[in-house]
């Protein structure tokens, strides 16, 4: 799994759903994982490549924003109420 990897994570108090598209935008994998530190940078650190996450802001956006700043190539945190619909034709950046 080398090359880019766009990681999108569902935030959630107990668990974690990641889903990881390469660089065509095919889906790789889908996991659901605990909100622990150690079990998100297990997952990270299985994955090779320039990796790329996505999440919302939410309650826990700044604590998971400063624990993988430093694992991955670039993390970006979104506002949900400025997010364009999926009907817009999202793409992802390449």
């Amino acid at each position: 799994m080398n090359g880019v990897k766009y990681i999108g994570l569902d935030v959630h108090q107990a668990t974690i759903s990641a889903a990881v598209l390469d660089s065509t935008g095919k889906l790789v994998m889908e996991v659901v994982l605990e909100t622990k530190a150690a079990t998100l940078l297990q997952f990270i650190h299985g994955l090779r490549g320039s990796l790329r996450v996505t999440f919302e802001e939410g309650t826990c956006a700044a604590w998971l924003h400063d624990l993988l700043k430093s694992h991955v190539t670039e993390v970006l945190v979104c506002n949900p109420r400025k997010n364009p619909l999926p009907s817009a034709g999202c793409m992802i950046p390449g």
